[in-house]
C-alpha cells in the first residue's frame, strides 16, 4: 500500500492518503482507524451505487454502524444549490450529529458536493473521500477544495475543508468506460505538464489504457505526491498551488457556457490546456513546438484537442472574468516556459483574444 501523509502545517491538518487495489474490500477497517461513533452518511451517485453501494452497506452494516445513504444523479448537473440542500435534509432527517461522519463515495461531483455540505452541515463534520474515477483518484479527491457550480460559472462557492482520510482503490478503475478513464487521464497529463517532464515521457510511452493500469498505482502517487506538496506549500490557492490550473481558465469557462452538458470537465481541459499553450507559445513565452508535443498525447488518450465551434469562443472568453484566479482585477494565468515547467503570470486585458479568430492562433 502506498500511504502518503498531507500535512498543512498552518492550519494543523494531518491525514493520510491510501492507494491499494482491493482497498474498498477493506473499508470497515479503515474507517474504524479515524472514527469511533456509529452514524455515518454515505453520499454517491445512481452509477456509483449500482456497483459499489451493496458492497459498501454490507461491510460497515456487519462492523456495526448505522447508516443512511443519499443517492443523487450522476454528471456535473448533480453540483448544485438543490442537491446541497437536498443533502441537508437528509442530514437532519437521519440526525447525524458534529461528531458523526459523512463518506463521499463517487467521482469528483459526489467528492466536492459532500464535501462541502461537510463544510457547512453544522459548521463542519467529519468526512472520508472514497473516490471512485481516475480523475477524482489523482486530483479533486485530495487537497480540501470543496465546492458547488453556479449557472454563473463552475466551483464558484465552495470552501477549504480537508477530509479525515483519502481512500484510493485502483480496482474501482476497471467499471470505467474508455471515455470515462481517458476523462481523468487530462489531469494527469496536466501533472506531467506542470511539474515533471519525465513524468510526461512515461505517458507518452504507455500504448493501451491496459498498459497505464499495469502501473495505476504508481501513475496515482505521482500525481497525488505533486498536488500534495503544491497544497502543502499553499493551502489557500493564492501562489505555487495555482499551477495546478494550467487549462483550467479556458477550461471551466467552456464547461459553464455549455451548461456541463457538451464537453466533461477532462475534456473541457484538455482544450483548455492546447488553447493556453498555444497563445503563450505564439507570444515567446512557451518553447517551440510544446503545443503539437501537447496535442499528441492528448489525442493518444482520445481527447479533444480544439472547441468543436470555434466560434463559440465569442461567448465563452467573457466567463473568464468569473475565474477564481481574478484577484485584484489581475487574471492570473498558468504557463509554460517548457513541458514540466510552469509558473504564473498575470494576464493582460487582451490576452484571450487571439482565440476569437478561432482554434488557428
Amino acid at each position: 500500500m502506498a500511504v502518503l501523509t498531507v500535512d498543512v502545517t498552518s492550519e494543523d491538518i494531518h491525514y493520510p492518503l491510501k492507494i491499494e487495489k482491493g482497498l474498498l474490500n477493506h473499508l470497515a477497517e479503515e474507517i474504524k482507524s479515524v472514527y469511533k461513533n456509529k452514524k455515518i452518511a454515505i453520499v454517491t451517485d445512481a452509477h456509483v451505487q449500482a456497483l459499489y453501494g451493496e458492497r459498501v452497506v454490507e461491510q460497515l452494516e456487519a462492523a456495526g454502524y448505522e447508516l443512511t445513504v443519499i443517492v443523487l444523479e450522476p454528471g456535473e448537473q448533480s453540483k448544485s444549490l438543490e442537491n446541497l440542500q437536498h443533502i441537508f435534509s437528509e442530514l437532519i432527517a437521519f440526525g447525524l450529529s458534529r461528531s458523526d461522519l459523512m463518506l463521499a463515495l463517487g467521482g469528483g461531483v459526489i467528492g466536492d458536493l459532500a464535501g462541502f455540505a461537510a463544510a457547512s452541515y453544522l459548521r463542519g463534520i467529519a468526512f472520508v473521500q472514497i473516490p471512485t474515477t481516475l480523475l477524482a483518484q489523482v486530483d479533486s479527491s485530495v487537497g480540501g477544495k470543496v465546492a458547488i457550480d453556479l449557472p454563473e460559472g463552475k466551483n464558484l462557492v465552495g470552501a477549504f475543508y480537508h477530509p479525515k482520510l483519502v481512500l484510493i482503490d485502483p480496482n474501482v478503475l476497471e467499471t470505467l468506460s474508455d471515455s470515462t478513464f481517458n476523462d481523468g487521464m487530462a489531469e494527469v497529463i496536466k501533472y506531467g505538464c506542470i511539474h515533471d517532464h519525465d513524468f510526461f515521457e512515461q505517458l507518452k510511452q504507455y500504448q493501451s489504457r491496459a498498459e497505464v493500469m499495469a502501473e495505476i498505482e504508481s501513475v496515482i502517487a505521482d500525481c497525488c505526491t505533486i498536488k500534495r506538496d503544491l497544497v502543502q506549500s499553499d493551502e489557500r490557492d493564492t501562489s505555487e498551488r495555482m499551477l495546478l490550473n494550467f487549462g483550467h481558465t479556458i477550461g471551466h469557462a467552456i464547461e459553464a457556457y455549455y451548461r456541463y452538458e457538451k464537453y466533461t470537465h477532462g475534456q473541457a481541459i484538455s482544450i483548455g490546456m492546447v488553447a493556453m499553450n498555444r497563445l503563450t507559445e505564439a507570444l515567446g513565452i512557451s518553447a517551440e513546438g510544446s503545443t503539437e508535443i501537447i496535442e499528441t498525447i492528448l489525442k493518444q488518450y482520445a481527447l479533444p484537442t480544439d472547441l468543436a465551434e470555434a466560434a463559440d469562443y465569442q461567448k465563452i472568453l467573457p466567463l473568464i472574468k468569473n475565474d477564481k484566479k481574478n484577484i485584484e482585477n489581475a487574471l492570473f494565468i498558468v504557463v509554460l516556459d517548457a513541458i514540466g515547467k510552469s509558473r504564473t503570470m498575470a494576464a493582460p486585458v487582451d490576452f484571450f483574444a487571439p482565440l476569437l479568430k478561432g482554434n488557428e492562433v
